[in-house]
């Protein structure tokens, strides 16, 4: 009886390391590059990765995929349940979803990235961040991710997104070549601006420039302002109905493009570093003494085209400054919507959620019964660039009808600036029947309406806002102070002007 136990410890010891053997050749084999390749058919990572900084380097040191994408080894149990959790979840894909129907590009960028790399193991290979030969530049932006990692959320990969996969339209270095390009010398430069004579659209010209573009004269009237108690996925802020009267004022047809911003940096641009007290005190003054942006970090438009695309993120000061800088070069007043001027241009006389018929709980993918049974877009489609359509990426114009109006992408693309400080309480405080309310007169924070590429049907309904987010949109800006002309953080805000109706 003594011999058989000892048998069976002895089997039961002999077992156990040879499933230990086994599991652990197991763990390595399925852990190898050529492995994770053989499941994750991406049709440039073997490339991409082979021309990054975590292959191509002077160490010769190669980081291989669990490396990034799974927790480190000093976490063994929990990079075991990651990698059994992620293995179950690459093998349904792989066996039971179409690879060519992966939206790729989506997961290149930064909003999808940190979902499927471990912070945790950048920083276990990089224990030391503050390493011989960095740059100043780079150890104050390492000194701020150092302080600030846990209370905004930081992880490297904000930074280095292209660490891992070689990205060529990610640069995180200053952009000195932007807006150097120009092919004006092929087209006609305007001497003069357009005349105005009457309350009527017109085409307006920058002189100086190739630059024309077109302004919608929208005609005083009263609206309701918000949106009503029953109004499905109403928000809190959006405050009661009230009716509210709006002077006559043109807009733009469009969100200003890239076509047109790149014509106020290229003119107004500074080189260097400018202390934005001296920049701000400039352009109080004469129009003469405008300055304007500073080089951004990286690609502004993210890969996806300037030209006629809406421009992206600049700042709310920037948006002012290149209003100021029209005016000047126009001798037109022009400025950005307030937030009732924005609604009741969006409105274009309708007083429904959108100003096209539908109803956001057929077009929202936040109901299980949509998500399901499918999304009814065949409407909102036609008229607003959103999740469901944009492929998470700006849009020109001529992708969707105009409003009543003549507006187009009044809904969706990108969020607009409006003049108005934002507070949650200010249309409570908004009196009944005024002409042309105004926000608060001060606050932190500005009102952004419209939605984006990337919003829900139900967050581009003409009553919806929201406001700017200055620290999550500049937390990972590598400057100290931080850039008062360019988000490194939001790709989703722009702004479409307004011009004051002299009549």
């Amino acid at each position: 009886m003594k011999t058989r136990k000892i048998t069976l410890l002895l089997v039961g010891f002999v077992a156990g390391i040879l499933a230990m053997i086994g599991g652990n050749k197991v763990m390595d084999y399925t852990s190898s590059d050529k492995y994770c390749l053989s499941c994750h058919i991406h049709p440039h990572a073997d490339q991409t990765w082979k021309l990054s900084s975590h292959y191509n380097n002077p160490s010769g040191m190669q980081v291989h995929c669990v490396d990034c994408h799974l927790p480190p080894e000093s976490s063994p149990f929990k990079r075991t349940g990651i990698k059994i959790k992620t293995g179950l979840h690459d093998l349904w894909a792989f066996h039971t979803k179409d690879s060519a129907s992966f939206d790729w590009e989506r997961k290149k960028r930064l909003d999808y990235a940190p979902k499927i790399v471990f912070n945790e193991s950048c920083e276990y290979c990089h224990s030391n961040i503050f390493t011989k030969g960095l740059s100043s530049e780079g150890a104050v932006a390492h000194l701020y991710y150092d302080e600030n990692k846990k209370k905004l959320d930081l992880q490297c990969i904000n930074c280095h997104l292209d660490a891992g996969h070689y990205n060529p339209n990610y640069k995180h270095e200053r952009n000195i070549s932007l807006g150097s390009t120009s092919d004006d010398k092929a087209k006609q430069i305007f001497d003069s601006t357009t005349k105005i004579e009457q309350f009527a659209n017109f085409v307006e010209q920058v002189p100086g420039t190739s630059i024309s573009f077109n302004m919608i004269a929208i005609p005083r009237g009263n609206f309701s302002m918000g949106s009503p108690e029953s109004e499905p996925y109403r928000n809190i802020d959006e405050g009661p109905i009230r009716k509210v009267t709006v002077n006559q004022f043109f807009m733009a047809e469009t969100e200003v493009t890239w076509e047109e911003y790149l014509a106020f940096y290229s003119e107004t641009k500074s080189e260097g570093r400018i202390d934005p007290r001296i920049v701000m005190e400039r352009n109080s003054l004469a129009v003469d003494g405008i300055s304007g942006p500073t080089p951004p970090y990286g690609q502004p438009d993210q890969g996806w085209g300037y030209g006629d695309r809406p421009a992206v993120t600049m700042s709310y000061y920037a948006a002012e400054t290149y209003c100021k800088w029209l005016s000047s070069k126009t001798g037109k007043k022009y400025r950005l919507p307030t937030e009732a001027e924005w609604e009741y241009a969006a409105r274009a006389g309708s007083q429904t959620p959108y100003f096209f018929d539908g109803n956001p709980k057929k077009f929202t993918a936040d109901r299980w019964w949509n998500r399901t049974f499918g999304l009814d877009t065949a409407i909102i489609a036609s008229h607003v660039i959103y999740a469901e359509n944009s492929g998470h990426r700006t849009e020109t114009a001529k992708k969707v009808a105009p409003n009543r109006f003549g507006l187009k992408n009044m809904s969706g693309n990108v969020m607009e600036y409006c003049s108005d400080f934002y507070a949650a309480d200010a249309y409570s405080q908004t009196p009944v029947e005024v002409v042309d309310p105004k926000g608060p007169s001060e606050g932190s924070e500005h009102v952004v309406r419209g939605g984006s590429y990337s919003s829900d049907a139900k967050d581009v309904r003409s009553a919806a806002r929201d406001y700017t987010h200055t620290d999550e949109w500049l937390k990972t800006d590598p400057q100290s102070p931080k850039s008062i002309w360019w988000l490194s953080d939001c790709t989703r805000v722009g702004f479409r002007v307004v011009c004051q109706a002299e009549f």
